[in-house]
Order: structure tokens, then sequence, then C-alpha cells
């Protein structure tokens, strides 16, 4: 699986002729992909560079939705390309990248009508596509018999970087929100009902979706939401950082060519140096910005929507242990005999706690007090004797893919396909479960896999 262009069709896929749909947007042809349906790459929104998104016109023409949606252009990233195999390097990149695409289960009823999950990729806001193999969401559509629809939005520099003339903030984050606003008006003539819109995703994808939440019409586009791994110890405190990056980007205009773009935002994202943890993720949302309220009020704005969107939030066991082996000093010290390895445990164990566990205790803690449904889970799995173990983007192969989309990942070397493929069924069926609207028991857990419970309940 690889990524096209937008603006280009397989012939196969269109000779083809898969089924045609009748959303509000109009006519959208898709395509039969075995025990599901696609239909992909189709635009949900438009905007010129540094501005914010407009909802897509309605069309009269049949559109092809036989490719891929477009990555938003963004440097390359060998470590990850190892870590989760060379197909996370697969993609096409395009400054024009609002798509969405929608993947339904093959042979859904005419009266059937599914949960809708959509999907909101990770990347620290700088990588990543919503049409990638390792988060091809097939398996979940077919298994679990729901519809996936995965986002494509405008990153770094062209997405997550603002606050001076000309340069808003949050673009990116308001690409989302056009995406899930598209969702509501037409996900019905594919068989999803806009009344059980669960929202999920992964890393950066996950504190989007937290940030989400924040967002005024939050409980008309969707009911639940599930935050995997969000970085949210990383997301308060960062005006100064975010003011020294976009006045060093204020000089970028729309006509410097996108690769020249993308080349300055290592530097920029250099000058978040300093910044302790916070200099790891450089680009994010930022408060006081639309649509996002100002920082002090925050806690207050997720606590009055919480009687509305349940949570389902956590992270890996070992989510540091993706990132500090890779700090020279900590690999030097690390090989230190017998002291070596206990100390880099403790580091991994403490920004793990750091970046994630403690700041998505608080927001579970905080939710159910405000009378919102919340549970949160911990996974533990870990290919035997791999030495990345339960580390950051460990829940991705859990979810997503088949046994060819993992088989050159890193992460997952060591573990045989079927111990892989049966934890992650189970995992399928936990979140399926969720956004179907199942009450969770008060605690439960998948053997060798992960343990979930109840916040505040019981």
């Amino acid at each position: 699986m690889s990524l096209h262009d937008p603006v280009e069709t397989d012939p196969e896929r269109e000779a083809a002729s898969g089924p045609v749909f009748t959303p509000p947007c109009g006519p959208v042809r898709g395509w039969n992909d075995g025990p599901v349906v696609r239909a992909t790459g189709i635009r949900y929104a438009t905007a010129g560079r540094f501005e914010p998104p407009v909802a897509a016109a309605d069309r009269n023409e049949e559109l092809v939705a036989t490719a891929w949606s477009p990555a938003c252009p963004q440097a390359p990233v060998p470590f990850l390309d190892e870590v989760l195999g060379k197909s996370a390097s697969e993609r096409r990149f395009d400054e024009d990248c609002q798509h969405l695409s929608v993947t339904l289960p093959a042979g859904l009823g005419p009266e059937e009508t599914l949960p809708v999950m959509v999907w909101i990729h990770g990347g620290s806001y700088v990588s990543g596509a919503g049409d990638l193999p390792i988060m091809d969401p097939a398996a979940l559509v077919a298994e679990q018999r729901v519809i996936v629809v995965t986002v494509t939005y405008r990153l770094g520099l062209f997405g997550f970087l603002g606050g001076t003339p000309g340069h808003p903030a949050n673009l990116g984050l308001l690409d989302i929100v056009e995406a899930f606003r598209w969702v509501q008006r037409n996900i019905r003539a594919f068989g999803g009902d806009p009344r059980e819109v669960t929202a999920f995703g992964q890393s950066a994808g996950a504190d989007a979706v937290a940030q989400l939440m924040a967002v005024p019409d939050a409980p008309s586009l969707f009911r639940r939401a599930i935050i995997q791994s969000a970085p949210l110890g990383l997301g308060r405190g960062r005006a100064a950082i975010n003011a020294k990056m976009a006045a060093a980007a204020a000089d970028i205009g729309e006509d410097l060519p996108a690769e020249e773009v993308v080349a300055r935002e290592a530097s920029i994202a250099r000058l978040a140096a300093g910044s302790g943890l916070k200099a790891g993720m450089p680009f994010g949302t930022q408060y006081g910005h639309a649509p996002l309220p100002p920082e002090a009020e925050i806690d207050a704005v997720w606590s009055r929507v919480a009687p509305e969107i349940d949570i389902l939030i956590g992270h890996t066991a070992e989510e540091a242990r993706l990132f500090v082996p890779r700090i020279p000093a900590i690999a030097r010290v690390a090989a230190w005999p017998v002291i070596g390895p206990l100390i880099r445990r403790g580091l991994v164990s403490a920004v793990t706690a750091a970046v994630y566990g403690r700041s998505s205790r608080r927001f579970a803690r905080r939710h159910a007090r405000a009378g919102g449904r919340a549970d949160r889970y911990l996974i533990s799995w870990a290919a035997p004797g791999n030495p990345f173990g339960s580390a950051h983007t460990i829940d991705l192969p859990l979810l997503f893919g088949d046994e060819n989309t993992w088989a050159q990942a890193a992460i997952v070397a060591g573990s045989e396909w079927r111990e892989l493929d049966a934890a992650a069924r189970a995992t399928r069926a936990l979140w399926a479960a969720f956004a179907r609207g199942s009450a969770l028991p008060e605690s439960g857990r998948i053997p060798g896999v992960l343990r979930h419970r109840a916040v505040g309940r019981g």
C-alpha cells in the first residue's frame, strides 16, 4: 500500500466500477477491497497557505474516490521508518492535504447503521498521514463492523505554529474540526451513524483529540474519545516557546516552495531547546487562539463538556523506551555494567510518568469529577526480547495493519504473527465495544496485553 497523488486514480480500481454513495457533498464512487469497501482521498476542506480551512464545496459530478489522501509536506524520520517499518515513509506530499478516507465493511445492509470511529494520526504534529499502511483500519472495520474515517491534516509550519500577522495558530486543528463536520454531514450515506462518532488518535493525534474536546461545538461532532499516549504533560506553559518560534517563522510567505518551508522547520524547532521535555515536541496546539480557550480556562472548559463525551484514556507501560535510549549520554550510561540498565529503566519510568502517566490520570479524574464517564488503560504488550519493550507506538500494531504491514517493523521484531494477531484482535474488540457505547466493566484485562478500569465509579 502506498500513497498516490490525490489527482490520480488507479485505472484498475476505476475499471472495477465500485459502489456509489450519495452523500450531501456529492456522489462518491468507492472501491472494493476484500472484506472492506473504501472511498479514499475525499476532500473535506480547502485552504490557502496560512489560511483557515473552508468546507469543501458540494459537487454534482461523481468523485472517483480511489486515490489515497496526500500527506502534508514533511521531513523524513528515518528512525521511525526503522521502528515502524519502511511503509511509514510511503507517501506523496501536497500542501493541499485536507482529505479523508472512509473504510466500511463489505456487505453492509441497506438499513444497517454502524458506529463511526474517526482516526487522527500522530507524529509530533510534524509527520505522518492518515492513509499509511501502519494505520490501515481494514482489520478493525472487518472484524468489528464499524466504519473508520482516517483524516489527513496540515502539520508543522503549515498547521501548528502561528500567532503573528498573517500566520494564524492551530490551522491543523481547524482542519480536523472541518473533517468532523464533514463526517457529521455525510457519513450516513456510507452507513454510519452520526450520533455514534468516536474520535480516536495516538500521540500528537491523541493530544489533538483532547484539545478538540475544548472546541465549542465538540459535543455535536463526537460522542466518545479514545486518547492514546497523549503527551499531555507537555501541553502547558508553552507560550514563550510558541512566541519565539512564531517570530522566527514570520517571514515565511505564501510563495516559498513547500520543500523550503519544511527545510526551515528544523532550525525553528531548535529554538525550543532549553525548555526541558517540551523541546521534544516543539510544535503543537496553542491556547488562546481559535478554536481553543486561554490556557487558564482549559480545565474549566474540559469539565463543562465532560458529561457529554465519554473517554477512554491511557498509555503504554514504557512509552519513553522509544526515546530515552537514543539520547547519547543515556546510551553511554546504559552501557555501564550492572548499574547502567537500572539507570536507563529508571529514566524510562520517570519520563513516561512525566509526559504521559500523571497527566492522563489527572485528565481522567477531572473528567469523572465533572460528571463524565472515564476509563483508563495501560498497555504492557511487548514482542519477546525486543529492546523497545512496550514503548510508544506499540499500540499501533494492536489496532491496524496486517502481517505484511508489520513484517519489517523493529518494534515487533521477535513476535510471532499469530500471537500478535491474537493480542490485536482482543484490543480491537475492546476499542470497538467502547465506540459502540458498551459500558466497560469496572475493571478488566486482556492477559499479557493491557488492563483497564473505570475512574470515579464503583
